[in-house]
């Protein structure tokens, strides 16, 4: 079951997307928050994670590398702004260079109306001994580049439905 829109809410565009995940909560959360199982998983199709960093408290950082089919490394970083284990991981998100340091999105070859800096909210709840997650990355542009960001995200959870088996 999954459930994946394109919102608009007072200016700002975001993904959201509902998805039921035949695991426990625990093991999700495990997904999201051990970077070497964050790694089995992260990217659309056909990419790859090879590096993975997380200083999972508020306030400490990720740094991570998704890995194109053609060999081409985009990065990211962001800041944790709340940790509720189990149930909740707000955090911001950003375009980075190998080093961490944010970069704008074009960079990488992407549209300039890519902010700076962008939030993404997960949350899990138990449903009959599955875990439902939702996801909501926002401030993201118009266009093919939100497009491509909930394409990249509905890929990635089919990665996660897997590594969770």
């Amino acid at each position: 079951m999954a459930k994946s829109k394109l919102v608009s809410e007072r200016g700002k565009q975001e993904v959201f997307i509902t998805r039921l995940f035949d695991a426990p909560r625990d093991l999700v959360w495990q997904a999201w928050t051990d970077p070497r199982h964050f790694k089995l998983w992260w990217g659309p199709k056909d990419y790859t994670c090879p590096f993975c960093e997380m200083d999972l408290r508020v306030g400490g950082k990720y740094l991570n590398c998704m890995r194109s089919p053609e060999g081409k490394d985009y990065w990211s970083t962001g800041v944790y702004r709340e940790i509720i284990p189990m149930e909740r991981l707000v955090f911001k998100d950003c375009f980075a260079d190998e080093q961490g340091n944010v970069v704008p999105a074009t960079y990488y070859g992407l549209g300039a109306d890519f902010p700076i800096e962008m939030l993404v909210i997960v949350t899990l709840e138990d449903q009959d001994g599955k875990t439902k997650l939702t996801l909501r990355h926002i401030d993201l542009p118009t266009g093919p580049d939100r497009e491509g960001a909930q394409l990249g995200w509905s890929q990635s959870f089919d990665k996660l439905a897997e590594s969770l088996k």
